[in-house]
């Protein structure tokens, strides 16, 4: 049935105003007002005291807050936190604390100039910024930071769907190929004891590895590697492990990162990409909102199924399958092309 003019008008407006609400929660997140309230209610007074805040606008950003469902007033001006705002806590192992400061700040800038994109092709991020984000980010480290952590926010959901979906037994070696601090490779090799691993990022961001590779007992089964994967990557493993890669960059880099693993891997080896797909027309947004996302921000996109299988052929590869998980990525996994 289609929506009255009504309804349509409704969802339109709350995509129009979305804006708002990102700042909304923004300002709740940087001030850490859920963190301030985990041990019970407080005024917006207190809160304000607490937070170096002006007591009249923060009760009123708290009041459309509390409205969202994000905090719960109570009489007095008081405020509680609630199982939305709980997520704002820095310490809580779901927080969404440095999602929300971090996509209203230089992403959200970025957005701004999505027109600008539209019209010309350019980059948004580069756009406003005058750098790449991955050049941005390398000059903005606090900034950096919590791009890593929001990053690690969203794996802790991806990691277990990863494993759940694909059969690493069969393998003696993976490459985690950018894989930053080693988080998911570190969940493959606990769930495979007889698995070694290689951790491979640029030298800055890999160097955080070491530590959680030591507190999970994974340092002899594990080395970090150093390097720049438009020049090279680590050789002679079994599967080459890209999660939230490709994506990152158009077809010209993203065949450079592909073929240099095609050429470091054994005979037998495999890539495995995690991506999303994007379907038929129509059949949901994750794809495509992810794809304008790319567009925006590192310049990248997300593809089809046959524009990967175009990108690995192009790479010296073939795509064996793609697996399904149960969340929005996918798997897809390929191996050497045969000689011509």
């Amino acid at each position: 049935m289609e929506p009255s003019d009504g309804d349509a008008g409704v969802t339109l407006d709350r995509m129009i105003e979305g804006y708002k609400d990102t700042q909304f929660v923004a300002v709740a997140a940087r001030l850490g007002i859920a963190d301030l309230l985990s041990d019970g209610p407080l005024t917006s007074d207190e809160l304000a005291d607490a937070t170096g805040s002006n007591p009249d606008a923060l009760y009123r950003v708290l009041r459309v807050l509390a409205v969202r469902g994000i905090f719960a007033e109570l009489p007095g001006r008081r405020f509680a936190i609630t199982p939305i705002s709980d997520l704002l806590r820095k310490q809580h192992p779901a927080s969404r604390r440095e999602v929300a400061v971090f996509d209203a700040g230089p992403w959200y800038r970025a957005y701004g100039s999505l027109g600008q994109t539209v019209a010309t092709g350019e980059n948004a991020f580069r756009h406003v910024h005058g750098v790449s984000l991955f050049e941005y980010l390398a000059d903005h480290p606090d900034e950096a930071r919590m791009f890593d952590r929001r990053m690690t926010t969203f794996s802790s959901v991806e990691i277990p769907q990863i494993i759940e979906a694909y059969d690493f037994s069969g393998a003696r070696t993976v490459v985690d190929v950018g894989g930053g601090e080693g988080r998911l490779l570190s969940a493959i090799l606990e769930a495979h004891p007889t698995l070694q691993g290689v951790i491979f990022d640029q030298p800055h961001v890999v160097g955080g590895a070491e530590h959680g590779l030591r507190e999970r007992g994974l340092a002899d089964r594990c080395t970090i590697a150093g390097g720049n994967f438009f020049e090279s990557v680590p050789a002679a493993a079994d599967i080459y492990l890209l999660k939230w890669i490709i994506h990152d960059w158009e077809d010209e880099d993203a065949v450079k990162i592909l073929a240099n693993c095609a050429r470091a891997m054994d005979p037998a080896g495999r890539v495995v990409l995690a991506e999303v797909v994007i379907g038929a027309a129509n059949s949901g947004d994750d794809g495509p909102l992810l794809d304008v996302h790319m567009m925006v921000l590192p310049g990248g996109r997300e593809r089809t199924e046959a524009e990967f299988a175009q990108l690995f052929a192009a790479a010296g590869l073939r795509l064996t399958r793609v697996i399904v998980t149960s969340g929005m990525m996918c798997l897809l996994e390929a191996e050497l092309a045969p000689a011509q």
